[in-house]
């Protein structure tokens, strides 16, 4: 049976628990480590097939760009498949713009593998991930579907397990432009590299009552971030003293503390976000995900 639509299908953002600058490449691109978590703050995206050959967006919310990555996924993958299928594409937009947690690489990512599915490619995932590479950095992370080591400018991705863990997650309302912050002068590139192990025993270690992850790294764009936007300071120190840690997640103001372990599938956090957060910021409390609601809607 054809089908003609796919509803409620999740974009879940992601956290980056560090952020490391080891580089810089010949063509002026920024060398990376980092590990990405899926976080259950999601877009939700309702998708119903054409048979004309139209791609449109409808926003549910907020107005999004005019050509955001949702389109450009959807006219891509119709122009690499051939297909003479189209698609409305409704947007319940939740993650916030401009808050370094990957919202519109997700949207694309979902948009890429439900298009799969409703237009009847049955593209393998190794097929996916060159064509979402080529929308943005990110886009494979959200196709792989699982928590993982990243390096390079964000295409080499090694999938990693994570204890399930609570985070709080909170987005000032000042956005910041990634490119100011990747030429700042405050910006170190010289990060010794690590390597995953490292990572792994440091994160595992000493997980004790609190189910709290280590603190391993950084994020080298938070410096930078802090001093051309005083509520990424600000949202740190909120998170602080309710956490007792805090960073910025990728090159976004949104910031996140570790907040406990999650105790079971429908228990509620310990932990509660802080009440003194201004009126205009957005923040809720997210479960860490083992992996992403579409997983498998493309085969290995």
């Amino acid at each position: 049976m054809t089908l003609r639509a796919l509803y409620d299908v999740a974009a879940p953002a992601k956290l980056n628990l560090f952020l490391h600058v080891i580089g810089r490449r010949a063509d002026g691109y920024h060398l990376l480590q980092s590990v990405f978590v899926l976080i259950d703050w999601c877009d939700t995206l309702h998708l119903e097939r054409r048979d004309d050959g139209a791609i449109a967006r409808h926003d549910l919310g907020a107005a999004l760009p005019a050509d955001d990555l949702c389109l450009r996924a959807a006219r891509r993958l119709q122009a690499e498949s051939g297909t003479t299928q189209g698609v409305d594409i409704s947007i319940e937009k939740q993650v916030p713009w401009g808050a370094g947690m990957g919202g519109g690489s997700s949207d694309a990512a979902s948009t890429l593998l439900a298009l799969n599915r409703l237009w009847g490619l049955n593209w393998p995932l190794s097929r996916l991930l060159p064509l979402g590479l080529s929308l943005g950095a990110d886009v494979p992370f959200f196709l792989g579907g699982r928590n993982a080591w990243v390096e390079g400018i964000g295409e080499r991705l090694t999938p990693i397990g994570l204890p399930p863990q609570w985070y709080a997650v909170v987005k000032p309302a000042a956005s910041l432009a990634t490119q100011s912050i990747f030429t700042s002068p405050l910006l170190v590139r010289n990060t010794e590299a690590a390597i995953l192990a490292g990572f792994l025993a440091d994160v595992w270690a000493d997980v004790g009552a609190d189910g709290l992850l280590q603190g391993y790294g950084r994020n080298d764009l938070q410096p930078p971030a802090e001093a051309m936007c005083p509520e990424v300071a600000q949202a740190a120190r909120l998170l602080e003293g309710r956490f007792g840690n805090s960073r910025m997640t990728g090159s976004g103001s949104a910031v996140f503390a570790r907040a406990g372990r999650i105790e079971g599938k429908e228990s509620p956090p310990r932990a509660t976000m802080p009440p003194e957060l201004p009126a205009e910021w957005v923040g809720r409390m997210c479960r860490g995900l083992q992996q992403h609601p579409l997983i498998g809607w493309a085969a290995d």
